[in-house]
């Protein structure tokens, strides 16, 4: 368990945290949300001793263990795949290192045999002999093939070093897991098995993530972080999402009798629990929910910028776009080959590829910003296209003009101000903020931007190349849903389950051996074992 009195975090004038109090309890999973900025990465290195509060104390109870996912990728460069797991349990790893040390001792003494026997009968007790296959399990679940286990982590790319990390944090069944960003950099299968084993995990975990999805599957309850202070809700984040939307609107419905109010909160409760996710949290979860007091639902102060699409400078004809066996090679590597298919009015299409330098390249040649490809593509006369491109640099390199004049440039219909400063305030941009200068623009902000170029640009076709990255949680769901109302076509790409399960009728996938191409949901898609088969044959 985990205490949390009257913890002050002050930066300066600026106040994070201010007299925060909470109890993390085992067996459950806490997820920990906020808008960009807010503290959630802070306070989880609050929580293991990183960074050092400025009032309040932390306890967590004697004799638990805690393991935290590092992110430091360099840390063990010098260590082998198979020995950075095992270190992620360091009384084990450290009995196992002097174990090692007295036994290679050419002067082996009394004494030495005296501590190696202590220190045998503890390596025992802590099923240290099963500790490097229980690793090498962990590795393989997390994508980590064997003949990597005993390659030193320096000779792994970006992606497999996060893999090794997550397995490092889960060894040796820690009693309290810290996870930030879990899910970053690993596949659809693996975060499906991350899923599961966070479901049936017995201990306490403390989790970030901007996957919404991922959040739902596993967290049985979550923690605001709102106007400096931290507030613990039962249940996932749709759950959450859901019910402080509810509690705005009854805020805002004054005429509403209380009975009313009170008997919708009953029954949106009642359909949640019913809907609780994961069978082994089910039951628990429901009985949480079910003891709720209705004046515990607040409504969230949180900006959610308004991200539309529901206007087109015409309307698309019948034609939309013909592709006739596409390819690209880049660098000797086929990426992908022999690609047809024909795009319908008002498909949504999610275009997949083991390889994410696939997708960037099918968005790339459909923009005609890559002219060297084998075969041909079509775009219906009626189609007007927008797209956001996964590296958008190429659109805010070298300028240092403000965000309306920035803005202005696509705007072909009205160059006011107050007509710019009007796109611009709908994705959070107000008073002197559309003053700011390009060049100081964070990552979240340069997607905004771009946002509001799309939405000027009124087209009837989108493309959208991993449009969630550098987004908050709030921005996230501002675009799943403008993307799910928007009349139009859609191709698009993204990590984030949620929007594509919700948007996509059809999937896509492009292979370097042609193109599987199905009209169903995201999850049918994935959970489908003649699916499953056909990629086998298909990235061999």
């Amino acid at each position: 368990m985990i205490s949390v009195s009257n913890l002050s975090l002050r930066f300066g004038k600026r106040v994070l945290f201010d007299e925060v109090n909470l109890k993390f309890t085992p067996g459950n999973c806490y997820g920990i949300i906020g808008a960009n900025g807010a503290g959630k990465s802070t306070f989880l290195k609050i929580i293991t001793g990183e960074v050092d509060q400025t009032t309040g104390s932390i306890n967590i109870t004697p004799g638990e263990r805690m393991a935290v996912l590092s992110q430091n990728h360099y840390a063990f460069d010098e260590y082998s795949v198979i020995e950075t797991v095992m270190m992620g349990h360091k009384e084990l790893y450290d009995i196992m290192k002097e174990k090692d040390a007295i036994y290679a001792k050419e002067d082996f003494s009394d004494a030495d045999g005296e501590r190696a026997g202590e220190l045998e009968n503890r390596f025992a007790e802590m099923d240290g002999w099963s500790a490097e296959n229980n690793a090498a399990t962990l590795l393989s679940n997390l994508g980590i093939k064997e003949d990597l286990h005993y390659k030193l982590v320096k000779e792994l790319d970006g992606n497999q070093k996060v893999r090794v990390l997550l397995a490092q944090a889960l060894f040796g069944t820690p009693d309290i897991l810290v996870l930030d960003e879990p899910t970053n950099d690993l596949d659809i299968d693996t975060i499906a098995w991350l899923e599961n084993f966070l479901a049936d995990y017995q201990g306490l975990v403390l989790v970030v993530s901007h996957d919404r999805h991922f959040l739902d599957a596993v967290c049985t309850h979550i923690v605001d972080i709102d106007f400096s202070k931290m507030t613990i809700y039962t249940g996932n984040y749709s759950f959450w999402y859901e019910s402080s939307q509810l509690a705005l609107k009854q805020r805002s419905d004054q005429n509403k009798k209380l009975e009313d109010k009170v008997k919708e909160l009953q029954e949106f409760i009642r359909r949640f629990s019913a809907n609780a996710s994961k069978s082994k949290q089910a039951t628990s979860r429901k009985k949480a929910l079910d003891k709720i007091n209705l004046d515990e639902i607040k409504p969230s102060s949180r900006k959610y910028p308004a991200i539309m699409f529901n206007e087109m400078n015409r309307e698309p004809g019948d034609q939309i776009l013909q592709v006739e066996n596409l390819g690209k090679v880049a660098n000797g590597e086929v990426l992908f080959d022999k690609v047809n298919f024909m795009m319908n009015k008002g498909d949504k299409i999610a275009v997949l590829a083991e390889n994410s330098l696939a997708t960037t390249a099918f968005y790339e040649i459909l923009t005609g910003r890559d002219k060297d490809f084998k075969g041909t593509f079509k775009w219906g006369v009626t189609q007007s296209i927008a797209d956001i491109p996964m590296d958008n640099s190429s659109y805010f390199e070298g300028k240092n003009e403000n965000l309306i004049d920035w803005l202005r440039e696509y705007s072909e219909a009205d160059q006011d101000d107050q007509f710019v400063r009007g796109f611009l305030g709908k994705m959070l941009f107000s008073g002197e903020e559309v003053l700011k200068k390009c060049s100081v623009l964070s990552g979240g902000e340069k997607m905004r931007c771009m946002f509001s170029r799309m939405m000027l640009q009124k087209a009837n076709l989108l493309l959208f190349d991993e449009p969630t990255n550098h987004l908050d949680l709030e921005s996230i769901t501002a675009l799943n849903n403008g993307m799910r109302d928007f009349r139009g076509s859609i191709l698009f790409t993204s990590r984030d389950h949620e929007l594509t399960q919700t948007v996509a009728n059809r999937i896509i996938e492009l292979t370097p051996n042609g193109t599987i191409d199905k009209l169903m949901t995201y999850d049918e898609y994935i959970n489908s074992e003649d699916i499953k088969q056909q990629r086998e044959r298909m990235l061999k």
